[in-house]
């Protein structure tokens, strides 16, 4: 789960992270109201949207202009302005593609003088099981691109979680920083603040671009980029409450009400599978057919038919899909329960493509039935290479 800016600094904090102050707004008066209240004299308006790039995005609408979705303001008016150019438009960057996304909520941040701007990250390191801290003097930049053309600037750290945090942790990555003096003291505690949010929030990925050093030698995180362990939010409430469901696929949301593992793709073939390898070995044979998924969606192995009658409707809500292809492989999971949903969701919705089922496993007999005296239009197959051939040939001769 992703959250704002703006709520990412809140968290900042509560863990005295050093960063400048600012208001959320949700309306110009909101933010007019923010600038006034703020030291000033300038003032940094930031459009929020789950998605990087904004300083360099631009909006589609036209009032707006080619100035970005971040922007510095030198008095209170050209807070007003801005806030009435972002607030309700479109702004579209490299990771929103080309649909963007609409702006309906600012951050009014105080203004800082800027002597050097750093790169720093948290993530969490699968092939080490540890927290793993990525630095690097390219603050500001494309990140990806530092590491591909001048691999040499970046930085990893990994902390040993049996052991903890150590201040040599936040000396090491202030020496790669080539930070000097207080700048070495504050870096230590600012990384190790840093290390107990991102294990205490249950965090996937923190990322601060860019960590700047002031004028005066003090150091400010002047963004947040915050990833949550979605398996861990329910111990989370307060995490929780900062879920922004418009920035979130509508068909996402829907599967997430029913603990589906749903992810929209581009292709034309909706996939509705049990279990992640699976899934993602339909994905790859329907590729090897020629055609594209539509949808990675599990259901995992122990759903109810109300559960696979949910995810059925889901798949054929997406005006993209041309054929679904069904595969279920029954252990813990009964095909005749899987039948029942897609029957079950299938004359409530009314299948207007192709639709092929591979039924293999557990009371495979009782769902091949339930299906075959359905009344549906329902294809069936041998194994996935037969479903995967018989749902792009149906595709292709439907087009």
């Amino acid at each position: 789960m992703n959250i704002h800016e703006y709520q990412a600094k809140e968290l900042y904090r509560a863990y005295g992270v050093p960063t400048p102050k600012g208001v959320a707004a949700f309306s110009v008066d909101e933010a007019v109201k923010a600038a006034e209240q703020l030291p000033g004299p300038v003032w940094v308006v930031k459009s929020q949207i789950h998605a990087g790039g904004r300083g360099q995005g631009k909006f589609k609408e036209t009032a707006a202009g080619d100035k970005g979705g971040v922007r510095l303001a030198k008095s209170v008016a050209e807070v007003k302005q801005f806030a009435t150019e972002m607030l309700g438009n479109t702004l579209v960057t490299l990771q929103t593609g080309p649909e963007g996304k609409k702006v309906q909520r600012l951050y009014v941040e105080d203004g800082s003088q800027i002597a050097r701007e750093l790169y720093l990250s948290a993530l969490i390191d699968r092939e080490t099981s540890r927290v793993a801290f990525i630095a690097s003097t390219e603050g500001g930049m494309d990140i990806e691109k530092v590491a591909h053309d001048t691999p040499e600037k970046i930085h990893t750290f990994s902390i040993d979680p049996a052991a903890g945090y150590f201040p040599m942790y936040g000396r090491k990555i202030a020496f790669a920083l080539g930070l000097t003096g207080d700048q070495v003291n504050q870096c230590v505690a600012l990384i190790g603040n840093l290390y107990r949010m991102v294990v205490d929030k249950d965090m996937s990925l923190l990322e601060i671009n860019p960590l700047v050093v002031t004028k005066d030698g003090n150091l400010i995180c002047l963004d947040g980029k915050m990833d949550f362990d979605g398996n861990a939010l329910f111990r989370h409430k307060d995490i929780v409450a900062y879920r922004d469901l418009t920035e979130e696929d509508p068909a996402e949301v829907e599967a997430s009400k029913y603990d589906l593992s749903y992810v929209k793709l581009d292709g034309q073939i909706g996939c509705l599978v049990n279990g992640a390898g699976l899934a993602m070995a339909t994905m790859d044979i329907i590729k090897l057919y020629g055609m594209e998924p539509a949808n990675f969606l599990d259901v995992g192995g122990s759903a109810s038919k109300e559960k696979v009658a949910a995810a059925f409707k889901i798949i054929l809500n997406d005006p993209n899909v041309k054929g679904i292809l069904v595969n279920i492989f029954g252990g813990i999971m009964r095909c005749d329960i899987i039948a029942e949903g897609v029957v079950a969701a299938a004359r409530e919705l009314g299948v207007k493509v192709p639709l092929v089922v591979r039924l293999e496993g557990t009371n495979v007999e009782l769902g091949k039935k339930i299906m075959a005296e359905s009344g549906l239009k329902i294809t069936g197959a041998d194994n996935l290479a037969d479903a995967a051939k018989k749902i792009t040939d149906e595709v292709k001769k439907a087009a």
